[in-house]
């Protein structure tokens, strides 16, 4: 007797306030209003611990994801030759890509030069911090910082680039066993389908991370506190805007989609970026939103950790942008071959920053005592505002890793189009995360 096929039932649509970039939009409104209304209470230790309580619990999760996803990419590839042909195609794009982000950076803060006129004295206790901080960033050091003293440590410390690194290492050294490393490639499969799964429940607080968050800052800063560096501000989102747009725009086009559904495609992420002020809280449901959307998993593993530290571009777009702001504002003009070595200082400390908030300031404070060390003291006149620019440089510099991913993929020739194609023309894309959809 023939059988009947029977269309699988429809799944009901998600009611719209279970959908979790309507709850993290919904709580940066309430976050904000709360700091506007009761800053006393947006600044008090428990609302400021709700956001970076958030941001710890997804830091606490980056480095096991980072081993597990990059070991098991290149323990899965049969041709070594293939991993170092990916890496160098990432970091040719790194590098060409940030160039033109600092470029931009620095065309913008030459054309529309909002520091001039600005009255502001600048307090250089108020950066002192930053500053030691960015003195102890040496080139050298940050090389040879990339090599942890333990295996232990590095995991231990969190520090990415050293698991990045022993990650690598390990993943070669498994490829090299064969067969005989078959079970423990399995192994580390499994504990990444079990570390995806805490990142789906730690997700669903991220409405209260980001409520935390906005209100801490709001209530400590208000709106009183961009004052007339209001121009700096508006300046450096349109700079980033037409980043995304016409650089990031150019390259989506390039491999033949378009830049504006990508973002609505990353929405969620984007969200979660913009409540917490760190890309890196949405590294994990990134990665796993990429390969849905049909990039190699191999690409994925490797691109997206590695361009947290080495494609930065919103940060690369504030630093130039930052510097000449500072310039104008202390009245200091920077020669033509100054600018030139902004470009060059930039793109080796930009190299040392990673997604978590602050790290751009450091940087910049880097960059400006070795341009013109009297410009250092100017950090203080762009204090105030820099937790409201971390929001733009953290979202660029998610969606450029997004797109590096893609685009590394399309040049392997393992981008599958027709999942991209459907993954981007989807009205409704699913938020949550599914922890058997990453380690296939």
């Amino acid at each position: 007797m023939a059988t009947i096929a029977t269309a699988a039932p429809e799944r009901a649509p998600q009611r719209w306030y279970k959908i979790l970039y309507v709850q993290v939009l919904i709580a940066i409104l309430i976050g904000a209003m709360v700091g506007c209304l009761w800053p006393s209470v947006a600044t008090s230790d428990w609302v400021k611990a709700l956001g970076d309580g958030f941001i710890k619990l997804i830091k606490m999760v980056i480095v096991p994801i980072v081993f597990c996803t990059v070991t098991s990419g290149i323990a899965h590839i049969q041709d070594a030759k293939k991993v170092g042909r990916v890496g160098v195609k990432a970091l040719v794009y790194f590098e060409i890509v940030s160039s033109f982000a600092l470029l931009l950076g620095l065309v913008m803060g030459n054309l529309v030069q909002i520091g001039h006129g600005l009255a502001v004295k600048p307090d250089a206790a108020a950066v002192a911090n930053y500053v030691k901080q960015a003195e102890a960033s040496k080139t050298v050091d940050f090389f040879l910082n990339i090599i942890p003293d333990t295996v232990v440590g590095a995991f231990a410390h969190g520090d990415v680039l050293q698991v990045l690194l022993f990650a690598i290492l390990f993943g070669f050294s498994l490829m090299a066993l064969g067969e005989r490393g078959k079970h423990l490639r399995g192994m580390i499969d499994d504990v990444a389908h079990a570390v995806f799964g805490v990142i789906a429940i730690i997700m669903k607080a991220a409405p209260i991370g980001a409520f935390g968050a906005m209100a801490f800052t709001i209530g400590k800063f208000g709106p009183a506190a961009l004052g007339n560096l209001i121009g700096l501000i508006a300046l450096f989102y349109a700079t980033a805007a037409l980043f995304v747009v016409a650089v990031l725009g150019l390259i989506a086009r390039v491999v033949g989609f378009s830049i504006f559904k990508f973002i609505v495609y990353i929405k969620d992420e984007i969200l979660i970026v913009l409540g917490t002020s760190s890309s890196e809280s949405a590294l994990p449901q990134l990665m796993v939103k990429l390969e849905r959307l049909g990039c190699s998993k191999p690409v994925v593993g490797l691109v997206v950790p590695t361009g947290y530290s080495f494609n930065l571009d919103g940060t690369n777009i504030y630093m130039t942008l930052a510097t000449l702001f500072i310039a104008q504002a202390l009245g200091v003009d920077l020669t033509f071959g100054q600018q030139l070595t902004i470009l060059l200082v930039a793109m080796l400390t930009s190299k040392g920053a990673s997604g978590v908030t602050g790290a751009g300031f450091i940087t910049l404070a880097a960059t400006l005592s070795v341009v013109n060390p009297a410009l250092v003291p100017g950090m203080a006149i762009v204090f105030s505002i820099d937790k409201f620019m971390s929001e733009v440089r953290a979202l660029t510099n998610i969606t450029g890793n997004g797109i590096a991913a893609v685009f590394v993929s399309w040049w392997e020739n393992e981008l599958d189009h027709k999942t991209l194609q459907a993954g981007l023309n989807q009205s409704t894309v699913s938020t949550s995360i599914d922890s058997g959809s990453t380690m296939r």
